[in-house]
């Protein structure tokens, strides 16, 4: 099954080159009104180099995402949980060949970890981990879940773990599924399968329709949350983002629900890594283009960035598109643990603490959410789709958002911190519509300051 057709996305982008201006404006007319995009509609903005075009798909993205999204920012960490990886991608530095000490955490290991991610106030964790069936079989990813799940440091809790781990079979999304994962994340790297072949060149990741369907064995497992991505760098930008629309279709088609997310890494070199000369690599100018158009065309769909990205370059992203970001992260194994004892083996673009971030992003006037609510209601798949569409999504959302800062402020905040965050309380209570619900958030938020927790919608 390859629902990716590259003759097709070629013949979009060629012909997206003689769109004329008017024409465009129609587009940019339609995603106005939060009706998404097409395939050569998306193949035409990306290809326009008119600043004006440009300036108003920047305009529209911020819409969006207001409309949508409000000043909501959802915070996670990764948790790296083995590098051990049977697979020669040429792009990574966990590529079979690469020799180094490898490492898989204990239990004992990982609760460490997740100790410390609790004293950062995060209750939504990304596991992360290689593919290598003997020393990172499922039976461990389960074990590590268990691990996460059953920790408790101080009024910490991690509430929700999504998993990124290599594309598997339906018996095994099953097996993830019961161990009450949220989001199966998995990212295609690139859809130009040329350019796949040449990049996986030994491993089970080298067979590009069977990382392609990944999803489908996943929702046949019973997971409805996925999220996709690419890793943008290794092809043509402009047919990575088409690629992410028809996989989101088919998706849609087949099992009634796209991708809840996608993730927009760009490719980094890496210590190790067999190839290091990318000529599709996009620079900050494209990036932020290809980002704000990805707003446009699936206006619902959740959009995650890493620290892997700058300050700067994340700051200009939540104002067009992101709704996820990662928060005194470690993206290496045991990484956490390693940095309390000043001993990182990485640097990322932005190595600020979940808290000095946090900060950062009320100063920006962005609310900082650490809500698992939707996961734990049943709020998945079609079910919150059909929510976010409706537009009544926000009617918890913010609710939400607003009594899990305020348990973080309250468990971790300094008394600079607690006076913004009650600030921003106060002020964001009066943008709660329903009076019920405003007196029901009002009432658990004095819950929460007695000393109660984990109060949802």
């Amino acid at each position: 099954m390859n629902f990716i057709d590259k003759d097709y996305i070629d013949k979009l982008l060629c012909e997206a080159k003689t769109v004329s201006d008017e024409k465009i404006n129609e587009i940019l007319n339609k995603a106005d009104r939060f009706e998404g995009l097409s395939h050569s509609e998306v193949a035409a903005l990306l290809s326009t180099e008119k600043k004006e075009h440009t300036e108003r798909i920047f305009q529209i993205a911020n819409k969006i995402k207001q409309h949508i999204y409000g000043n909501r920012l959802v915070l996670f960490a990764p948790i790296y949980v083995s590098d051990y990886c049977i697979n020669k991608c040429a792009y990574c530095g966990f590529n079979c060949e690469h020799k180094y000490e490898r490492k898989r955490l204990t239990m004992d290991e990982l609760k460490e970890e997740v100790r410390i991610l609790e004293k950062m106030g995060h209750k939504r964790l990304a596991l992360e981990a290689g593919e290598d069936p003997e020393n990172c079989p499922i039976e461990y990813i389960l074990e590590c879940l268990k691990t996460i799940y059953s920790m408790h440091e101080g009024n910490g809790e991690i509430r929700r773990v999504n998993v990124n781990i290599a594309a598997t079979t339906v018996e095994e999304f099953k097996m993830l599924k019961q161990a009450g994962i949220g989001t199966y994340i998995l990212f295609q790297e690139t859809y130009h399968k040329p350019t796949y072949e040449k990049m996986h060149l030994a491993g089970p990741k080298k067979d590009y329709e069977y990382h392609l369907t990944a999803f489908d064995r996943a929702m046949q497992g019973g997971i409805d949350d996925v999220g996709g991505g690419v890793l943008f760098g290794l092809a043509d930008p402009r047919f990575e983002v088409i690629g992410l629309m028809l996989h989101n279709e088919h998706l849609e088609e087949n099992f009634g629900v796209g991708f809840h997310t996608i993730s927009v890494p760009r490719i980094r070199k890496a210590d190790g890594a067999i190839s290091t000369a990318f000529p599709n690599a996009v620079d900050d100018e494209i990036f932020l283009k290809i980002v704000a158009v990805i707003r446009l065309a699936v206006p619902f769909t959740g959009m995650i960035i890493s620290t892997r990205e700058s300050m700067e370059m994340r700051k200009k992203l939540i104002h067009i598109g992101i709704s996820q970001i990662s928060a005194g992260s470690s993206v290496e194994v045991g990484g956490y643990a390693a940095r309390e004892r000043s001993e990182p083996q990485f640097r990322l673009a932005d190595d600020r603490s979940a808290q000095d971030i946090i900060m950062w992003l009320m100063d920006e006037g962005f609310i900082p959410s650490f809500c698992t609510a939707c996961y734990r209601s049943g709020r998945t798949g079609d079910r919150f789709m059909s929510l976010a569409k409706s537009g009544n999504i926000k009617n918890v959302c913010l609710p939400n958002a607003l009594t899990t800062l305020l348990e973080f402020s309250e468990d971790y905040g300094s008394k600079e911190f607690k006076e913004k965050a009650d600030r921003i309380i106060q002020q964001e209570l009066s943008n709660i519509a329903s009076e019920k619900v405003r007196a029901l958030v009002t009432e658990n938020l004095q819950k929460i300051r007695n000393g109660e927790r984990d109060f949802f919608l």
